[in-house]
């Protein structure tokens, strides 16, 4: 499965999302930007109350100018016979955005703008004037964790004003969250008109992916494969979505249509960035079927052998056993093996753009390994050991690597490399944005006596590898099986991977 953003919108990122908003104190009264007059007494009395209302200090002053305003707007558009002009819609939206009725607010723009199209503009830069506060109620809502609040928030945010996607993108992680597909992928389709600004192009086009991801997280293929096809329509070489469409053709039965997908991603992988190349490896990964229990088909094989009059023995046994386990594991090498070869080449191609991602190193050892690439072990087992040098599944590797070249003491020396780690680190998330990285992880002291403390310190770097932050993290003695969270944050732009190293 392919992964975009927002999902799993971390808290830090909901409080950068708070969107500044316009007070009174900073904006005078402005009348209409557009081409439109009051051009009767109705409404240039309630445009002459709203002014007042706007600029003075005193509230029961303020509160009489709303009733002012309001007795003469309705007056004019029910019996005063000015249904017809726009500028009595648009001072009565005026009116409702000061009274925070959001309702209103809508109705009443949205006849001003069809009686006056000239004013879409202005009366979008006031939609959005009252939307900031209802989407920044939502985001508050969200961290603080009550999720009915923020989707309610978001809602009326969306029906006042929808030129800026944040808001359907917003309500449909919500929903995500909730496990509600149907509505999560009807917010992240509304999300895609929404931003039509191009300074928009990136949320547009993850809302679009995330529009099939939610039916694929949801097991619901048909309707994955779907939107899958349609992304592929308005981003023909996107990887992620080639990937993803591939491995559900994988699963419906249809090897052809999927391997060409998959030969499609190898040939866009230079247009690609390094995650993105991750993400299809990954897709191609999880579309490749199970390996077969050939030792449970040998047993099974075996007791019914046994039951055959007269006996056989163990040689008959396994003559007769044996063909039908090699059968089977050709067969599946022959489906599966060319699936892993184009996952190499994607991990290759995304490790050739950032050479550090640790889950990149240790995908692609262990399906050189399956594939018997064996020359490439090693070399890559070394490189996830520069990365992550104190984690018993990297030392794994790197003796599982010796192993192959039949140096038993290389073995031996990292398999007591392993036993006599002070703790065992463990990095389980690892975020990044234009303004730095997170990481999150854990120190787990896995032997039978109190650990010391220790210091290590991780490198955050680029995608060149040069290192453009470092940050120490100290941990605490454990007792024996006792653990330790930790997080290391890093405020420099342009990281792209992480190693650490004990201080």
């Amino acid at each position: 499965m392919i992964f975009r953003p927002p999902f799993g919108i971390p808290v830090c990122a909901l409080i950068a999302a708070l969107v500044p908003a316009v007070t009174h104190a900073q904006q005078p009264w402005l009348p209409a930007a557009c081409d439109i007059k009051p051009g009767n007494q109705l409404v240039n009395t309630a445009m002459q109350s709203l002014r007042s209302a706007w600029g003075t200090k005193f509230s029961d002053q303020r509160t009489k100018d709303l009733k002012d305003a309001e007795r003469s707007l309705t007056q004019a558009v029910t019996t005063g016979k000015q249904e017809k002009n726009a500028a009595a819609w648009y001072y009565l939206a005026r009116y409702y955005m000061m009274t925070d009725d959001y309702p209103g607010i809508d109705s009443a723009f949205a006849k001003a703008q069809e009686l006056a199209p000239a004013c879409k503009d202005d009366i979008g830069l006031y939609r959005r004037q009252a939307w900031v506060p209802v989407f920044n109620a939502g985001v508050q809502a969200w961290q603080a964790g009550n999720t009915d609040s923020a989707i309610a928030s978001f809602r009326r945010a969306n029906q006042i004003y929808n030129a800026e996607p944040m808001g359907f993108i917003y309500i449909a992680n919500l929903f995500v969250g909730a496990e509600q597909p149907d509505s999560a992928a009807k917010y992240f389709r509304l999300a895609v008109p929404a931003a039509s600004d191009p300074k928009y192009a990136k949320d547009r086009r993850d809302a679009f992916f995330n529009v099939a991801r939610v039916y694929h997280s949801a097991k619901r293929w048909d309707e994955a494969a779907a939107a899958y096809r349609e992304y592929l329509k308005a981003y023909p070489n996107d990887v992620g979505g080639m990937a993803s469409l591939a491995t559900l053709y994988m699963r419906a039965g249809h090897p052809d249509s999927a391997m060409a997908l998959y030969k499609s991603v190898v040939d866009h992988a230079d247009s690609a960035g390094a995650d993105e190349l991750f993400g299809a490896a990954s897709a191609i990964l999880g579309g490749i079927p199970q390996s077969p229990d050939t030792a449970e088909m040998d047993t099974n094989c075996g007791k019914a052998a046994k039951r055959r009059s007269p006996a056989l023995t163990a040689r008959q046994i396994a003559a007769r056993c044996r063909p039908a386990a090699v059968d089977t594991m050709g067969k599946f090498h022959a489906v599966a093996d060319p699936q892993y070869r184009l996952a190499v080449q994607m991990y290759e191609a995304g490790l050739a753009k950032n050479p550090y991602q640790r889950d990149a190193l240790y995908n692609l050892a262990g399906i050189s390994y399956m594939i018997g690439d064996t020359g490439k072990v090693l070399p890559l087992a070394e490189r996830l050991y520069a990365v992550d040098p104190m984690n018993r599944l990297t030392l794994a590797k790197i003796a599982g690597g010796w192993q192959l070249l039949g140096k038993k003491d290389s073995v031996l020396h990292y398999l007591q490399v392993a036993d006599s780690l002070p703790v065992e680190i463990s990095v389980s998330n690892f975020t990044t944005n234009e303004k730095g990285a997170e990481l999150d992880g854990l120190a787990t002291n896995l032997r039978t006596t109190p650990s010391a403390p220790i210091k290590i310190t991780f490198e955050f770097l680029d995608g060149k590898g040069s290192v453009i932050a470092t940050q120490p993290e100290d941990l605490p003695a454990l007792d024996p099986s006792a653990n330790q969270q930790f997080k290391v944050t890093a405020s420099q732009p342009g990281i792209v991977a992480w190693r650490y190293k004990r201080s």
